[in-house]
């Protein structure tokens, strides 16, 4: 309990929260994106094809039993839609990596360069040499 406790203290819980929220929007943006915007003028390029409705129907419905279809332009758009995003966050990593590396090499810039330990030893026996 006392772990579980710490966990949830620290703040993490709410970082991931947040990015879960943020995903699950960003993810519906995306979608919306792709499924409103993007492929109305693919489908209208490739002769007024809706892509949503693309389907291989696999049986007829029958009565109150419903059509069996395999919804291939569904996932034609989902797999669009996990490119956009799959890009997106290429795009995020990409420039985060690039900030860690600017940062750390400020950082190093503004570190007071040391002198090798030959240097150090040699002022310290001048040092000495001259009491």
């Amino acid at each position: 309990m006392k772990e579980f406790k710490k966990f949830i203290s620290k703040g993490n819980v709410i970082d991931m929260a947040v990015g879960l929220i943020m995903a699950t929007y960003f993810g519906a943006i995306v979608k919306s994106l792709v499924n409103d915007v993007i492929m109305p003028p693919v489908g209208l390029l490739l002769g007024g094809v809706d892509f949503s409705a693309l389907k291989f129907v696999v049986q007829e419905a029958r009565g109150e039993t419903p059509e069996v279809a395999i919804m291939y332009g569904t996932f034609i758009n989902t797999i669009i839609t996990f490119l956009i995003v799959s890009f997106a966050i290429f795009i995020v990593v990409k420039m985060y990596n690039k900030a860690q590396e600017r940062f750390k090499k400020e950082e190093e810039n503004t570190k007071p360069a040391t002198p090798p330990q030959q240097e150090v030893l040699l002022t310290e026996i001048r040092d000495l040499l001259k009491k």
